[in-house]
C-alpha cells in the first residue's frame, strides 16, 4: 500500500505560480497511474490531470490545458504538477491519487488518495 503526501499549496495571486509535490511512500511509485484532482468549497471534487504509471500519456481538463503541467520522477518517488497562469477559479484543496489498474478521470478510479494541499489564488 502506498502513502501519499502533498505539499507546495499556499496563497498566491492571479497570474501567478505554484509547484505541487505528492510523495509517495511504501511502495515505488512507478507500481501506479497517478493523478491530480481538486475540490473548490461547495463543489465536487474534480478531475484535473492524469499521468500514466511510464509518464508516457498525459491528460488534462480543458480549463487546465497550456496552464499546468504533470510529471513525475519514480527516482524520487514524487509526482508533480506545475501551475501557471493561476486564476481565482484554480482555488482548491489538490488531492494525489493513485491506482494500480489504469488511468482516468473519475475519482473512483483511485486507490489512494493523500490529504490534500490548498491553493488559493487571489485576485
Amino acid at each position: 500500500q502506498v502513502q501519499l503526501v502533498e505539499s507546495g499549496g499556499g496563497l498566491v495571486q492571479a497570474g501567478g505560480s505554484l509547484r505541487l509535490s505528492c510523495a509517495a511512500s511504501g511502495r515505488t511509485l512507478n507500481t501506479y497511474h497517478m493523478a491530480w484532482f481538486r475540490q473548490a468549497p461547495g463543489k465536487e471534487r474534480e478531475f484535473v490531470v492524469y499521468i500514466s504509471r511510464s509518464g508516457g500519456s498525459t491528460y488534462y481538463r480543458d480549463s487546465v490545458k497550456g496552464r499546468f503541467t504533470i510529471s513525475r520522477d519514480n527516482v524520487k518517488n514524487t509526482m508533480y504538477l506545475q501551475m501557471n497562469s493561476l486564476k481565482p477559479e484554480d482555488t482548491a484543496v489538490y488531492y494525489c491519487a493513485a491506482s494500480r489498474f489504469g488511468v482516468g478521470v473519475t475519482s473512483g478510479q483511485y486507490e489512494y488518495w493523500g490529504q490534500g494541499t490548498q491553493v488559493t489564488v487571489s485576485s
